[in-house]
């Protein structure tokens, strides 16, 4: 038995062998080939796979994430056999004798363009869909795994820590668990593994080799411990624990189509963190009452090149309609620091968590920030959506904010596009400076969200991202719960409702300080509601104290 010691940051018991994940080679060599028909046979091959994986893709997609969703995925595997794509790659291949990868890496590259210089904007969305089909075929090709996991059963995915991009690519339904080398609890790989409701282990350090690929191990999220080739005493522990875990999660179920109260009345509104559409299966499996926090760069990190307009119309149009009328907030663009796009031709900062990110983005590049708004709105008559702006700091970035939205109502209203003028507008405190000024503040909006890990990470100035601080980061330090308590008293005496979206708000510990405190809203990870919902209906909010504030 091998036993490697890490830190629990998604709790649950998970068994499985250890797979680790190997990000696909994106470089490309030209290589002269005297076998010219070899290679057409190989790229007809690599063809025929593509347009399987997407067909496979869209019909889940028709029962996950609805329709449009769908119909993304057919329109690219109608790509991967076009006529004129096709003869372009045939023409490299005959004229320039050589490999296949090269000759569809570089008609993928001249169809984009011509797609990107059209003046039409549907065409120049293409330009895009050009580029993931082309890396489609080049994975298929060299054989890449698609979604990352070559492996025909679920997996226990090990790796030193994976980048928001290659989360968001991952084949989910190979997954029972991750461990990662490095990491953290606010880590995207944590973040993905609390939506799914798997376990999952961080900071497992080198310790985790690769010789243990295929063993069968166990996660236990709640230790923090992955257990290799386990002796007879460890394992039935470990199945007593998978056992308890079953009969909590059919107990919990009871708490679907309950109301969320407290013993003596107080009502919280009980909201979902979500990805990416498709983790509306989610929500909705898991019965939450709304969306808190639909972190829009999923849309940015997936793409190869600017999200057009109509691609986030309709992502964002899914997830409105899927929720049947449901508040849903969706933040706008929130890159930068630890959320890095290639395409953005960002500067190089030495300390890009106090640098060009999230809204100080939007408002230095207006162009960008407009087609997001316009998308947003455009979505809005399909459900009750939300605007959130993130990171704001100052008055004068609202002022800003709202004058963008102004600006995009009266364009939609001339070209006689619907939209709803009355959605509501909201920031995120995840700043002292947010909080100082947050009387100000709650003049200007419709609602505060607090974002935890963020408000943490300035409070106490320490990076949420360092996987070696430990104690030092700490959420329930009395500053930030004091930061939290002034934003919440600024809310109300506006009349306006504050929630909180970061990882603290699944904590069942802080709840009766949450309630005294007055928090409206509790967005979390869906997997967190119905464990929450039971928490909350056995409080009573009127015994809940502020003890914890003190020193």
């Amino acid at each position: 038995m091998i036993t490697i010691q890490g830190k629990g940051v998604s709790k649950g018991i998970a068994k499985g062998p250890i797979y680790f994940f190997r990000s696909p080679d994106a470089s490309v060599t030209k290589k002269t080939v005297a076998d010219v028909a070899g290679e057409k046979a190989r790229l007809a091959a690599a063809q025929a796979a593509s347009i399987a994986q997407l067909n496979d893709l869209a019909e889940k997609c028709q029962k996950d994430a609805g329709e449009d969703m769908a119909m993304l995925f057919e329109t690219h595997a109608m790509f991967v056999e076009d006529e004129d794509f096709v003869q372009s790659i045939m023409d490299i291949l005959e004229e320039e004798s050589c490999n296949a990868e090269y000759a569809v890496d570089e008609a993928g590259k001249q169809f984009s363009a011509m797609f990107a210089a059209m003046d039409d904007a549907y065409m120049q969305a293409r330009a895009a869909d050009i580029k993931d089909v082309a890396r489609r075929i080049l994975d298929n090709l060299t054989g890449a795994a698609a979604g990352g996991i070559d492996s025909e059963e679920p997996v226990l995915l090990a790796a030193d820590d994976l980048a928001p991009s290659e989360t968001l690519q991952l084949d989910k339904s190979k997954i029972l668990g991750f461990v990662t080398r490095g990491g953290s609890g606010n880590s995207h790989t944590a973040i993905l593994a609390r939506t799914m409701g798997i376990p999952a282990i961080c900071s497992a350090g080198e310790a985790l080799l690769e010789s243990y690929q295929g063993r069968m191990s166990y996660i236990d999220g709640e230790t923090g411990q992955l257990i290799i080739d386990p002796d007879p005493i460890t394992l039935a522990a470990l199945k007593e624990k998978f056992e308890k875990q079953a009969e909590l999660k059919t107990l919990l179920e009871t708490m679907k189509g309950q109301e969320d109260v407290t013993l003596d009345g107080k009502k919280i509104m009980l909201y979902c963190n979500i990805g990416s559409p498709e983790d509306v299966t989610a929500v909705l499996n898991n019965d939450g009452q709304g969306i808190g926090l639909f972190r829009s760069e999923f849309l940015y990190l997936r793409a190869s090149d600017y999200p057009t307009e109509d691609e986030q119309f309709e992502a964002y149009r899914t997830v409105a309609a899927a929720m049947n009328g449901k508040r849903v907030v969706i933040r706008t663009l929130d890159i930068g620091a630890d959320k890095q796009v290639d395409y953005f031709n960002m500067k190089k900062e030495e300390n890009p968590a106090l640098g060009v990110r999230a809204i100080r983005i939007c408002l230095n590049r207006p162009e960008v920030f407009r087609t997001q708004l316009r998308a947003l709105y455009r979505a809005s008559v399909y459900g009750k959506i939300a605007i959130m702006f993130p990171m704001i700091t100052s008055v004068w970035e609202v002022k800003e904010c709202r004058r963008a939205c102004k600006s995009v109502m009266k364009e939609l209203d001339a070209e006689g596009i619907p939209y709803d003028p009355d959605t509501e507008i909201g920031i995120m405190i995840e700043t002292p400076a947010s909080v100082l000024v947050a009387p100000e503040l709650a003049e200007l909006v419709d609602f505060f969200s607090v974002g935890t890990n963020d408000l943490t990470q300035y409070t106490l100035a320490c990076d949420r991202q360092a996987n070696d601080l430990g104690k030092f980061f700490d959420p329930h330090h009395p500053a930030v719960l004091r930061a939290l308590k002034m934003a919440a008293d600024a809310a109300h005496k506006a009349g306006i409702w504050i929630g909180i979206c970061g990882e603290l708000g699944a904590d069942l510990t802080m709840l009766p300080t949450f309630l005294a405190i007055g928090i409206d809203e509790l967005s979390v990870s869906p997997a967190s509601v119905l464990p929450l919902r039971a928490a909350i209906r056995q409080s009573i909010a009127k015994t809940c104290t502020l003890e914890k504030l003190e020193c």
